[in-house]
């Protein structure tokens, strides 16, 4: 048993030493001035010591920063620099970026790493292989003091083959630089300090293997799902041209082999060819089904051999007409962006874990796909994908201005090259393009011709110019931001602020015909910062933007609110990223969209536009389970002509269904509810019946009508729609309001200016409704702040302050006050007519424990005490300021004519009391003067 273990432990051992793991302390050094080549470094010991893989800025390396720290990356709004607010913030020992994470080091420029090796005497006369996984950026090999060759891919893995080397002691030294001499673009997520850092160093595997005199170099598996077989070909690399047999098996993902095997004699030739069958073995690769198989390749050359296993799906991805079709059957793309943001380490995981962490919980929200903007992500992602079917768009590590023949022109066929080399085979890689929003008069003919040589050269996927633009007439795709709500300087012009809610429109108009439509970068919805999430910021980068927000919402008295914030906002950022999904959902003839984003995005300003934070965790405001609602396989829509009604109409709305899951749906029942939002009282109930649900979107299930007339009082219903037997289903919020409204005894006196006769009625001790129209408040009281209804668009800082400039309303929906407009404490559709036409009062002059009726939240950058509703003692009289429009239009918008009534009964009430002194003229300063 002795023998029979030391026998085992051996053959373990020759096994293991076939690679060697390079991971643990390396010798360091600095090179900031970039003298190391000139000085002959790489024939020198350094004193400093690093472990790999790793980035030298996590282990403490670089320089503290400060004003003049080199940033990778546009900083659009420079105020940091110079504005008075941000101050403190520039101070040593209390530096804090608003822009983007801060890193605890930055550093770029040259480093250098080394380390002795030893090679075992089983490697002599072997091909000796350096890999390193992931590098930040340019690496330079030097072998025992001489030159090896470099790299600059920034997407796969940088692998040297060493040269002959005598079993025993040698040194290996790594110039790494990453410095962006190749100009990607400055934003790109694959290098700049946005999202990941630009970090130095390696991460993921750093090893040296050992592989025979001739060797498997690459495997490229090209399903053909119509035929069930697998073409593959085979490169072989090495020193030795004696010719040997190469054999070929399609197995199962578990090793069960699959049809025939095929032989193969090779000589001199380095590739080759073969067709594997799986015959009715054959199962499909899709998001419902990700089943995998595997070819396993086995090289014998004399007394040597090599086996390499190459994972792959039977997956078939093309466009057909304005589609995506996965294996023949339309699929609907459901995505998201990664930007490349790793906020404990600053640099790509390159570990299974946490990119299951990633899949898993955007498939829980609903979602099916993953664009990669402007990098390509490591081998683990890949991996994952595939094993939890999830379609991936990958880009080039660029957002650049191409075509001008330039050094990034021909870096990109290269790179697109070892992109396709490298992670080809997986089925969850569908789509391919140069990267994101190009520059550049030529950009239009230099990308269709990068689009027609990756046609030509690999079938496997889809192939577009760019993400966002230009049109390609050759493109498998097409990648817009047209089919979206909000645009970039489009401000108050989108649907959802220029016009009344409703659910009834969609992007037909604005998809082309002859190819998919893919709307890009959909949302950018923001939602007040979450400073509970500073915490989690242990590693590398901190969220010293964050703590400016938190310590000025604290300096204008308001930091017991950040968490009612959070949720208001959050629930407002909900509702805009439910219409701009429905509405894409609602396209007939629809690609798919990719959402900016499910999880937030530390740079460009500060964008927190995920209803995640950048660790993929919740932030307590929406579920999965009610976001998979309006974003799912299958989702139930409606098409309402408004949201609200007045209980002399009948209540009208279509219903659809959006169904791309694996099989037609049929003998569906489609139930539909509208009940009370607080009671859950039942007001009417229905169903359809449908024989058949194809797959795809616009299917027609049925209308529903309904007579409010019994109801009363004002009241908020709930529009729900199932599939029964399913967990499909889908829910909107609609409100009835009395065509008729309740007379209401000893009203105030109501005004729609401030002037002395107001201040007058006021000393004399009676009760004011001030109510002003748009245009009222000074600009530098709040007058300047330009409100909508939704949240605000990416950020005020990137967008250069585009409108809207605030996250929606907080409120008490229990404050008397809005005891007859049903509300839940946060904007929902009911509040459009008032948010709508109004002005944002900045209250900065009022007491500092002074709160609104009604907050309107303003932009975190600011944070400054904001509302549209409040009430104060003023000389002897009551005072209810209302700085929305309440007077004009009332029968067309009956949310404003509600909330009037609702203000008025307060008012009549006993309930009226404020309890704050505030003097007449910090009111009257508040006000534009009387023109006169």
């Amino acid at each position: 048993m002795i023998l029979a273990a030391i026998l085992l432990t051996a053959a373990c051992g020759e096994r293991a030493a076939d690679r060697v793991s390079l991971a643990g302390e390396w010798q360091f050094r600095l090179d900031p001035d970039d003298a190391g080549l000139q000085e002959n470094w790489q024939e020198q010991s350094f004193s400093e010591r690093i472990r790999l893989p790793g980035s030298l800025q996590e282990q403490g390396y670089g320089y503290d920063v400060d004003l003049q720290t080199p940033w990778t990356g546009q900083v659009v709004d420079s105020a940091w620099y110079h504005a008075p607010e941000y101050a403190t913030y520039r101070e040593k020992g209390n530096i804090k970026v608003p822009f983007w994470l801060t890193p605890e080091k930055h550093y770029v420029g040259v480093a250098w790493y080394r380390r002795e090796i030893r090679i075992p005497s089983g490697w002599q006369g072997k091909c000796v292989l350096l890999e390193l996984e992931r590098t930040h950026w340019e690496t330079t090999l030097f072998v025992d003091g001489v030159a090896a060759g470099s790299s600059n891919s920034l997407s796969t893995p940088h692998r040297y083959e060493l040269p002959d080397m005598a079993p025993g002691k040698h040194t290996l030294v790594l110039r790494v630089d990453n410095r962006v001499h190749i100009p990607v673009g400055i934003n790109a997520h694959s290098v700049s300090d946005h999202t990941q850092s630009n970090w130095n160093g390696l991460a993921g595997s750093v090893s040296l293997s050992a592989r025979p005199s001739v060797y498997i170099e690459d495997v490229q598996v090209f399903p053909d799902v119509t035929h069930k077989q697998v073409e593959v070909r085979v490169s072989l690399s090495g020193r030795s041209r004696d010719g040997g047999t190469l054999s070929l098996q399609l197995e199962t993902a578990a090793g069960k082999p699959v049809g025939t095997q095929a032989s193969i004699r090779f000589g001199a030739d380095m590739s080759y060819t073969a067709t594997l069958s799986a015959g009715e073995e054959m199962r499909l690769w899709s998001e419902y089904h990700p089943d995998l198989f595997r070819v396993k390749t086995t090289l014998a050359a004399g007394k040597e051999s090599d086996t390499r296993y190459t994972s792959f799906g039977f997956r078939e991805f093309k466009s057909r007409g304005t589609r995506f079709h996965v294996n023949g059957q339309p699929v609907f793309l459901r995505g998201t962006l990664e930007c490349c943001i790793f906020p404990l380490t600053g640099y790509p995981a390159t570990d299974r874990a946490y990119w299951t962490k990633i899949y898993d919980t955007a498939k829980s929200f609903g979602l099916n796909h993953l664009r990669f903007h402007s990098w390509c992500p490591p081998e683990a992602a890949f991996d994952v994908a595939d094993s939890l079917g999830v379609y991936l768009q990958v880009e080039c590590a660029a957002w650049a201005t191409v075509g001008d023949d330039t050094p990034p022109d021909r870096w990109l066929y290269e790179e697109g090259d070892r992109i396709l080399k490298e992670y080809g085979n997986h089925p969850s890689f569908c789509m391919l393009v140069y990267g994101n929003e190009p520059g550049g008069k030529n950009q239009v003919a230099y990308l269709s011709a990068l689009v027609d040589y990756w046609k030509r050269k690999d079938s496997r996927r889809v192939y577009s110019s760019a993400a966002g633009w230009p049109y390609v007439e050759r493109a498998d795709f097409r990648s817009t931001p047209d089919p979206r709500i909000q645009a970039w300087g489009g401000g108050l012009n989108s649907i959802l602020n220029a016009r009344p809610p409703s659910t009834d429109y969609d992007w037909r108009h604005r998809i082309r015909g002859e190819m998919p439509t893919v709307s890009h970068e959909i949302g950018q919805w923001c939602v007040y910062p979450n400073f509970e999430e500073i915490g989690k910021y242990t590693g590398v980068l901190k969220a010293k933007n964050f703590e400016i927000f938190k310590e000025t919402l604290e300096a204008a008295h308001l930091g017991d609110l950040s968490d009612e914030f959070l949720y208001a906002s959050g629930r407002l950022q909900t509702l805009c990223y439910k219409a701009d999904i429905e509405a894409a959902l609602r396209t007939p003839g629809f690609a798919g969209f990719q959402l900016l984003d499910l999880h937030d995005f530390p740079g460009q300003g500060t964008a927190p536009v995920g209803v995640l934070d950048p660790f993929w965790d919740t932030k307590g405001y929406v579920t999965a389970e009610e976001y998979s609602h309006f974003c799912n396989r299958t989702v139930p829509l409606a098409r309402f002509p408004k949201m609200v009604w007045e209980n002399d109409e009948t209540l009208t709305a279509s219903i659809e269904m959006a169904h791309f899951g694996e099989q037609p749906l049929t003998n569906a029942t489609i139930s539909w509810t509208i009940t009370d939002r607080q009671t859950e009282k039942p007001y009417a109930k229905g169903a359809f019946v449908k024989d058949l649900i194809p797959q795809g979107n616009c299917v027609e299930a049925g209308v529903i009508e309904y007579s409010p007339a019994s109801v009363a009082e004002p009241v908020q219903l709930v529009v729900s729609v199932a599939v029964e037997g399913t967990p499909y289903r889908n829910q909107w919020n609609i409100w009835v309001y009395p065509a008729k409204k309740k007379p209401v005894k000893s009203q105030p006196f109501i005004a729609n200016r401030w002037d002395q006769s107001l201040a007058d009625r006021l000393n004399r001790g009676e009760s004011v409704l001030l109510a002003t129209p748009k245009g009222s408040i000074r600009p530098e009281k709040g007058g300047n702040i330009r409100a909508g209804f939704s949240s605000i668009f990416w950020n005020t800082a990137w967008t250069r302050g585009q409108a809207p400039h605030t996250l929606g309303i907080y409120c008490d929906p229990g404050h008397p006050a809005l005891a007859s407009f049903p509300n839940e404490g946060f904007s929902d559709y009911q509040w459009w007519d008032i948010v709508s036409a109004c002005d944002v009062v900045d209250l900065c002059d009022f007491p500092a424990d002074f709160r609104p009726v009604v907050h309107l939240i303003d932009d975190w950058f600011r944070n400054r005490k904001t509302g549209i509703l409040f009430e104060a003692k003023v000389g002897n009289g009551k005072l209810l300021v209302c700085s929305a429009d309440l007077h004009t239009r009332l029968a067309l918008r009956p949310s404003a004519a509600q909330f009037r009534q609702s203000l008025l009964e307060y008012m009549a009430s006993d309930r009226f009391n404020p309890q704050t002194q505030i003097d007449a003229e910090i009111i009257k300063k508040l006000f534009v003067s009387e023109k006169k």
